[in-house]
């Protein structure tokens, strides 16, 4: 069993190397799997103690290596300057909790399907249909947020 590393809990790359570890042998310790990695053992400590941020192709290489999918939504949404303004973050959730979100998401897609319509159908917004492009907006990103975490689902245990 490897030594926590205290430092590094509730950073993500640690968490999803210790993971993998316990399929992978090689990866219980930075040394490992730094070589499996290809990428030097400083390095990886200073990504897993949050002291840097890792290039996007180790993050690549991380979520394969790991068979962590959901580090790429993490690197996006939370490390990236652009993903953060643009990537909602999506955790990896159990197949029942992920049906809820995505059967909860997809029962509004008939709202959202009638509030554009209802806000386009004369061809202009006014200051009264702006709170319902709003609760659009959101819908839409709830649908978008169930999408994700139903393709890492499917990333990290079908494919």
């Amino acid at each position: 069993m490897p030594k926590s590393a205290t430092k590094a809990v509730g950073n993500a790359f640690y968490e999803a190397r210790i993971e993998a570890a316990k399929c992978n042998d090689r990866l219980a310790s930075r040394e490992g799997a730094a070589e499996e990695l290809g990428i030097d053992r400083t390095r990886l400590a200073r990504i897993e103690l949050g002291s840097l941020i890792p290039y996007p192709e180790e993050v690549l290489l991380m979520a394969e290596a790991y068979g962590a999918p959901q580090l790429t939504n993490h690197y996006c949404s939370s490390c990236c300057p652009l993903g953060k303004e643009t990537i909602p973050p999506c955790e990896l959730l159990q197949i029942d909790r992920l049906t809820v979100k995505v059967l909860s998401a997809v029962r509004n897609a008939a709202f959202i399907q009638e509030g554009i319509l209802d806000v386009a159908e004369d061809g202009k917004v006014t200051r009264e249909e702006i709170p319902k492009l709003e609760q659009v907006s959101d819908d839409l990103e709830e649908l978008e947020k169930a999408s994700m975490a139903l393709r890492l689902w499917i990333n990290k245990y079908i494919k």
